[in-house]
């Protein structure tokens, strides 16, 4: 879910001067939007800035695939050059959602995945509402939280985002993207593709094969956001709660052991601390920069400031300063648009997700009866070592409570994936998308195979300090 940059990937990329991200998002009637009478097309090819080797093309789509003629928005996608890759397309979907996709197709294909460029043709796109020409720009969700998913915004800064949109607001979900894909799958002349997906990507992944089964080859879902929720409860993200004080404890046993649980200490702090969700959301942007939980000096951090097993252990015994220098390091908000757009992520969440009050199409009034409800009715089982209030404080639900009706996007009608060869790659130590997920996963994907990369966290292909779990996409891609 979360795709928080860390120093070395964080993006500073420009809005183009010629309108910024507001005017680039809004849509336009156009006589060139794709219909049946006329195929999509990549238009404009350039080479992409400061990626040699591939070109930057437009993909022009409806704003509402449902009702193609409400206007058009105009998407940047990144394609190499190797039209004859013998094993076709590899399309790679970023997260988020929020999170674009361009400026990452050298990183991903040229120093991360080499051995895969010799086989695919690499594909990025900046999913509609992302990137250096489409971002939707907030300004106050931006400086507020950001790329974070967990702390929540203050009611204001939402209010101001679902102005910006207006009724642009229903068209920015995840069945809105699939359609964009399948655009772009025509555009670029092929029958059927290979999707790999991290993060959020992996639920845009699974969700294009659900909704398009005869035009994917495989799947790679990386760090893995289950496609659909039966249980509804992802939006209080009560398997990422529950999974700390496995990861923690694991982190603990490993040589040399803490002598204590830390599962315990953050137990107390949850009760005990007014910012317990502040606490939430830095140990997940945390595992970013140190999947050990234990490192004193992070890479990217003054030194000696690491280690969040000791400030939690550290703040429960009366010292709270190694705890609390966290929390102002890993402070959420002030995210460039261009390189995450919080008003993408909460439009996107608000119309894909189940709540406690149902979805999107629900009425304002009763939403936070309904949260109250479930907050006074949460056992402690499903929430520990947080609380009911830490799930029902989190900035998922916080967003959409207040976020107005919008349609809700439609799930796929077959749920399970198509029986294609399907790879899900997960670390032991995410607490972004938990591993618990990926195993959630696997049981809608009949020819699925689990990788577990231990002592990793989120996006291995992106992030993993070792090669095992991009050993395992070599052999399912290439072999």
């Amino acid at each position: 879910m979360r795709s928080r940059p860390i120093p070395v990937l964080a993006l500073t990329l420009a809005l183009s001067a010629s309108g910024g991200a507001t005017a680039a998002a809004t849509p336009h009637a156009s006589p060139s939007a794709p219909t049946a009478a006329s195929a999509p097309a990549l238009t404009d090819p350039r080479p992409c800035p400061k990626q040699p080797g591939f070109t930057c093309s437009t993909l022009t789509v409806p704003l509402d695939h449902r009702a193609p003629r409400k206007g058009t928005l105009r998407l940047q996608v990144a394609t190499g050059g190797n039209v004859t890759a013998p094993k076709g397309v590899l399309l790679f979907l970023t997260g988020g959602p929020g999170q674009p996709g361009v400026p990452f197709i050298s990183r991903i294909s040229q120093q991360r995945m080499p051995e895969l460029a010799k086989n695919y043709r690499f594909v990025t796109i900046d999913q509609r509402g992302t990137g250096e020409f489409g971002a939707i720009d907030c300004p106050r969700l931006q400086a507020e939280v950001g790329g974070t998913d967990i702390e929540a915004p203050s009611p204001g800064a939402v209010a101001e985002c679902a102005g910006i949109l207006g009724d642009r607001r229903h068209y920015f979900t995840t069945e809105q993207t699939v359609g964009d894909l399948d655009l772009l799958r025509r555009a670029l002349g092929v029958q059927t593709m290979t999707l790999d997906g991290v993060s959020y990507g992996t639920m845009t992944a699974a969700s294009y094969a659900a909704f398009h089964p005869r035009n994917v080859r495989r799947l790679v879902l990386d760090s893995v956001l289950p496609h659909v929720d039966p249980q509804g409860d992802d939006m209080l993200y009560l398997t990422g709660l529950r999974a700390t004080a496995r990861v923690l404890r694991d982190a603990c046993r490993t040589a040399p052991a803490c002598g204590f649980d830390p599962a315990e200490d953050l137990a107390w702090l949850a009760r005990h601390r007014a910012d317990h969700v502040r606490i939430w959301d830095m140990l997940v942007g945390y595992e970013f920069s140190d999947p050990t939980y234990r490192d004193p000096d992070p890479a990217g951090f003054p030194a000696g400031s690491g280690d969040v097993v000791s400030a939690f252990h550290e703040a429960r015994h009366g010292n709270p300063a190694r705890l609390d220098r966290l929390l102002k390091l890993l402070d959420s908000g002030g995210d460039d648009p261009a390189g995450y757009s919080a008003g993408l992520h909460v439009a996107t969440i608000c119309g894909d997700g189940h709540f406690p009050w149902g979805t999107s199409e629900a009425p304002l009034a009763g939403r936070q009866a309904s949260l109250d409800r479930t907050r006074r009715h949460l056992p402690a089982r499903a929430t520990w070592p947080f609380t009911a209030a830490s799930a029902v404080g989190n900035g998922f639900v916080q967003d959409c409570v207040h976020w107005p009706p919008a349609r809700h996007t439609a799930e796929p009608r077959r749920l399970t994936l198509p029986p294609v060869p399907v790879l899900l790659l997960n670390g032991d130590r995410d607490l972004s998308t938990p591993l618990e997920w990926a195993r959630e996963e696997l049981r809608y994907a009949p020819r699925g195979e689990l990788v577990v990369v231990q002592g990793a966290a989120h996006s291995i292909q992106n992030r993993e300090r070792g090669t095992r779990g991009r050993e395992a996409v070599y052999r399912f891609l290439n072999g």
